[in-house]
């Protein structure tokens, strides 16, 4: 087998195990149960995680095309994933205590407009943190 074709599954499968943990990571950090919520057709929670998940793949699509290693491309996206993270409680907590309007019981709630402001604050920090890789 040709050594690029073996490099390019051994980079997707790492990508897509880690994507998955940082997808698992992440819901435990909701209020609601984010794996439940989608199988009960929740369509706040599942545009949410998507748009999260396009977030997380994007940046780790940009590190893996600049990193000259597969472990430096993986901790790009772990500290990416924990940047975002951070980034959301912030912002999720300024629009609750300045504009009265909590995201995560929305999303919860099933409000999909919700869940889409949420999912694009993950797009906007991805696209910023691939810029500056």
């Amino acid at each position: 087998m040709d050594l690029n074709i073996l490099a390019m599954l051994v980079w997707t499968l790492s990508g897509s195990v880690l994507l998955f943990v940082l997808m698992y990571v992440d819901s435990l950090f909701t209020k609601y149960k984010d794996f439940a919520e989608v199988k009960a057709g929740n369509m706040a929670v599942t545009t949410r995680m998507v748009m999260k998940l396009f977030a997380q793949g994007y940046v780790l699509a940009t590190s893996i095309s600049t990193a000259g290693h597969l472990g430096e491309a993986l901790l790009v996206s772990v500290v990416s994933f924990v940047i975002l993270l951070i980034l959301e409680s912030v912002v999720h907590f300024m629009i609750r205590t300045r504009a009265n309007l909590d995201l995560d019981t929305g999303i919860q709630q099933g409000k999909t407009g919700y869940g889409l402001f949420s999912g694009a604050l993950h797009i906007v920090g991805a696209l910023i943190i691939a810029a500056c890789l």
